[in-house]
């Protein structure tokens, strides 16, 4: 993995100003917050906040718009962190599993990693079994070339998806 830069580091960063961080954490907090109501937290008129918002889309920096669910009310389920190991390392070895991962629906999140692991991913699976069937299926799709699952049921959640930090560039 040595040369590749990171996804979370390489990136340049457009500078934000103190409204723009604002900004965008009210619209963590609340993403169906109104225009006016944000403008007004903020301390804009509506048509510049709107204006800023619509910035912020259309540089990636608000990637979506989403519900977040409560999954323990939502269904009986179970939440699993795998932690992967791949046999072969090279680009089109990780590609062909990264695909892989991003067709299947029980991968809510993954990560590329350093360390021991190549991969932590987190699966939600309706049960211990269907979990264990799909990495078992993993394991045994030799294209795939996982050599290694180690996993980590979840008890419960400490802290769920929280808002991100946004730090504060220096003056």
């Amino acid at each position: 993995m040595a040369g590749r830069r990171s996804g979370y580091t390489a990136r340049m960063r457009r500078k934000l100003d103190q409204i723009d961080i604002r900004i965008l954490r009210e619209l963590q907090a609340d993403g169906r917050i109104t225009n006016q109501a944000l403008s007004e937290r903020v301390g804009l008129s509506p048509r510049p906040c709107l204006d800023r918002v619509r910035r912020l889309e259309r540089e990636g920096l608000i990637q979506r718009y989403q519900a977040v669910l409560d999954l323990r009310r939502l269904q009986s389920c179970v939440v699993v962190l795998a932690q992967i190991s791949l046999e072969r390392h090279g680009r089109e070895a990780r590609l062909l599993f990264e695909r892989a991962l991003r067709g299947t629906p029980e991968v809510v999140e993954c990560f590329e990693v350093s360390g021991e692991y190549d991969y932590i991913a987190k699966l939600v699976c309706p049960d211990i079994a269907a979990y264990q069937a799909l990495t078992q299926g993993w394991i045994d799709e030799v294209q795939l070339g996982v050599s290694r699952v180690t996993s980590n049921i979840v008890l419960r959640p400490v802290r769920d998806t929280g808002p991100l930090p946004i730090f504060d560039s220096p003056p």
